[in-house]
């Protein structure tokens, strides 16, 4: 076992979170006293799910934080997708709001990517739209989906190389792993200041042994499959860098209680690795500060005004 001093060094999702967030309020004062409307933020929950409201909660106490106005429009489980899509018409139209954001997961009977298709590009502070995840996929200006931006964040923070270093991205969802394994491989030159590394992607269906030898060559994993205890300390490089976006809610033998985990055997893989993330405190809270980020880049955008 290596010694405490030569652990893993920990990413502190909290304290970038929290640097985010000033620099988010710092701009945010400069846009409105230059003359410019304070930029609104409209969430839109459907059903009740308590992981959702959860989530939606943090984002709204995230805007009044950084000055963001927001509201939550709360819909019953009964809603159609009729219904759902011509309240998301209603606020594209409405120049009052400047982000819209539909929560994940929809109920049963509504097509969550005609929802996420339906929210205007400019407007699509999430990133999820097809004509946002397209500009990134061509490496073009858009708003890129707030967790992958997030991580991103954390890898150039925390000074992590990633020049023609060796990146493993587990997982395929489209609105997160997907978006991070392009980030990783794409040109730091271009629109989205990709960082150039060379990414292999696994999935459910890589093959254990296989996914253990690409691992082990890694100098970065980031890892996004909700499976707890995946990434074990035999498959990690000495000295390469973890990150884990996966969260799952397990028994704690030790309280009787639930415990947030994620991805990774974060006690056994610390001995190991160069720099790992927490779970909680790792991503999870990039994810609402770059999306404070978002929402004030699209009010920028509409108001005519460049990124900063």
């Amino acid at each position: 076992m290596r010694f405490a001093s030569n652990m893993a060094q920990i990413i502190d999702g909290n304290r970038i979170a929290n640097e985010v967030r000033c620099e988010v309020r710092l701009q945010l004062e400069k846009f409105v006293g230059a003359g410019n409307r304070v930029p609104h933020l409209t969430a839109i929950i459907v059903g009740e799910d308590p992981a959702s409201q959860t989530y939606v909660e943090k984002k709204i106490i995230a805007c009044k934080e950084v000055g963001i106005s927001s509201e939550t429009k709360a819909l019953p489980i009964t809603t159609t997708q009729e219904e759902l899509l011509k309240l998301i018409d209603e606020l594209n139209n409405d120049d009052k709001v400047n982000g819209l954001l539909v929560q994940l997961p929809l109920p049963a009977g509504i097509d969550e990517r005609i929802i996420c298709n339906a929210v205007s590009a400019a407007k699509d502070v999430d990133g999820f739209n097809e004509l946002n995840i397209g500009r990134l996929a061509l490496d073009m200006k858009g708003i890129v989906p707030a967790t992958p931006l997030g991580v991103k964040t954390l890898l150039e923070r925390y000074n992590i190389n990633t020049f023609g270093r060796n990146a493993v991205v587990i997982g395929r969802s489209k609105n997160v792993s997907l978006p991070i394994a392009i980030l990783l491989h794409s040109d730091g030159r271009n629109a989205t200041k990709g960082m150039d590394a060379t990414v292999t992607i696994c999935h459910r269906y890589t093959p254990p042994k296989e996914l253990t030898r690409v691992c082990r060559q890694a100098d970065i994993i980031v890892v996004a499959v909700g499976k707890p205890g995946l990434i074990t300390k035999d498959m990690v490089k000495p000295g390469a860098c973890i990150i884990d976006v996966g969260i799952s809610r397990i028994p704690d033998e030790a309280t009787g209680k639930f415990k947030l985990v994620g991805d990774v055997e974060f006690d056994e893989v610390r001995e190991v690795a160069g720099h790992i993330t927490p779970v909680p405190g790792g991503v999870g809270p990039m994810t609402v500060a770059m999306l404070m980020k978002n929402t004030l880049n699209a009010a920028k955008s509409q108001a005519g005004c460049a990124d900063k």
